[in-house]
């Protein structure tokens, strides 16, 4: 897409704020204090999923932990806790490799689920089926143990949709995607990207289900987005 005026409009900013406008790159400053990479660092995976149950609590999100043999029923325990009757689900890779595959195509043929793969041929259609689903269900590509956060990388193939607009939401969490916090994500996405690994548009942090406060600050959940979420871990 081209970008129209750029250069008049960087030469005003920078004669209003009296110098020079830079041409050349510039360089990233190292710092001599980063905290930023010392929390919870040398902590082990498993150190991690403490820490990351621990703040599920805090999120008022649902915890589980299970091995990939055992996902699939784990996934259908809790679609049926949540007596949730349409799923859609995002169409990804791992889908295969976690065995959800097999489970979806079960779900399909059971009459009692509705059961959706994100179809990108259907466009807008896949929000409308969102927007009705019980559950929505994805992996997380990078999981931030501090905060509680799964990182959605959004495409064509896994909408926005999947994780906001049902009722309920469940993250497929495989272990070795958790990392410490925030600054990690960033620094992912941004090698990711030096190293010509294509980045989607849209990069979600999604923490918990969604809340809101009004000014005396009671604490309403699912204003916004899905009421529930579990995040299940996979070892």
């Amino acid at each position: 897409m081209p970008i129209h005026n750029r250069d008049k409009f960087l030469s005003n900013l920078a004669a209003n704020l009296g110098r020079p406008r830079k041409t050349e790159g510039v360089e990233r400053p190292e710092y001599s204090v980063q905290p930023q990479y010392e929390v919870l660092q040398g902590a082990s995976q498993d150190e991690l999923i403490d820490v990351l149950e621990k703040h599920c609590e805090v999120i008022h999100t649902d915890f589980v932990r299970t091995s990939k043999q055992e996902l699939p029923n784990v996934v259908r325990q809790t679609i049926d806790r949540y007596a949730a009757k349409s799923i859609i689900a995002s169409n990804d890779k791992r889908n295969v490799e976690y065995g959800m595959d097999q489970a979806y195509n079960q779900y399909e043929y059971a009459e009692e689920l509705d059961m959706h793969i994100w179809d990108a041929s259907i466009g807008k259609e896949n929000q409308v089926i969102a927007e009705k689903a019980d559950v929505g269900i994805s992996f997380s590509d990078m999981t931030l143990a501090e905060s509680g956060t799964v990182t959605l990388k959004n495409d064509k193939n896994n909408g926005r949709s999947i994780s906001l607009m049902p009722k309920s939401y469940i993250a497929i969490i495989p272990k070795e995607t958790i990392v410490p916090r925030m600054t990690q994500a960033a620094k992912q996405i941004h090698d990711d990207h030096v190293n010509g690994i294509e980045t989607p548009s849209s990069v979600c942090f999604v923490t918990g289900p969604s809340n809101s406060a009004d000014i005396e600050m009671n604490l309403i959940v699912g204003v916004h987005g899905p009421v529930n979420v579990t995040y299940i871990v996979v070892d």
